[in-house]
């Protein structure tokens, strides 16, 4: 069942917690309905609860990124869509040594990570491009950076985000002549599930730059990567 709303709404994917939900809070705060993509039923519907208990217009879409028959009912789901956060991602089983890698555990991450966004970004294109303002945010990471390679050895997370930068790049170039604003965002090592809570950095923090450049105006930058200190390099 779809929803109509004169409001901008805002899809995220993997808004259940961490950094996800946090960018759903902070899109929210700012006035977008919210669609918070989830694979976990009673986890999405929670993170719902929890949002419209914080004032904002939130609702739950039932999404498995690795589905294509999930991602076609998502898309059939929303009326309208202005802002797209590619959020959802994981970090694949360990060790991730390259000289060890099971390949299965790439196939997977890249399922998420890379093959996801594809997925979602195209079944709700035509959406935002009824929008007067579209915007597509891709959540990478600086482990990604063939110029930094930060963090410990990943062979299979890293070249996720690797892969993500280009495809955010390729996607920004088919965009050019149009509205449809896309970047990439790094928000840095953030205490979450993922990372064990480990960092001092809050989720409400990582969430900053993403919602940043999910509100960029016209002319805003295209095919970047960016975080709290300006770009990223590739």
């Amino acid at each position: 069942m779809g929803r109509v709303s004169d409001k901008k709404t805002a899809l995220v994917t993997g808004a259940n917690k961490g950094i996800g939900f946090a960018i759903a809070e902070g899109l929210g705060a700012l006035g977008f309905t919210v669609a918070v993509g989830a694979r976990d039923d009673v986890r999405r519907k929670e993170a719902v609860e929890r949002l419209r208990a914080k004032g904002i217009d939130a609702f739950g879409v039932a999404l498995d990124v690795t589905s294509d028959d999930s991602v076609t009912e998502a898309a059939a789901a929303l009326d309208r869509l202005d802002v797209l956060v590619n959020n959802a991602g994981i970090s694949g089983s360990w060790p991730q040594d390259p000289t060890t890698l099971d390949l299965d555990v790439v196939r997977t991450v890249l399922d998420t990570n890379v093959f996801g966004v594809v997925r979602v970004t195209n079944a709700v294109l035509p959406l935002l491009r009824r929008s007067p303002s579209p915007r597509i945010v891709n959540v990478s990471s600086n482990m990604g950076s063939l110029t930094l390679q930060t963090g410990p050895v990943m062979a299979a997370y890293a070249p996720s985000k690797t892969m993500l930068n280009s495809l955010t790049a390729q996607y920004a170039r088919a965009f050019a002549d149009t509205n449809v604003i896309v970047n990439a965002c790094c928000p840095g090592y953030v205490a979450t599930d993922f990372t064990g809570h480990a960092p001092d950095r809050t989720p409400e923090q990582g969430a900053a730059i993403a919602v940043r450049l999910a509100t960029l105006p016209d002319d805003g930058p295209r095919g970047g990567f960016f975080d709290d200190e300006g770009v990223v390099p590739w």
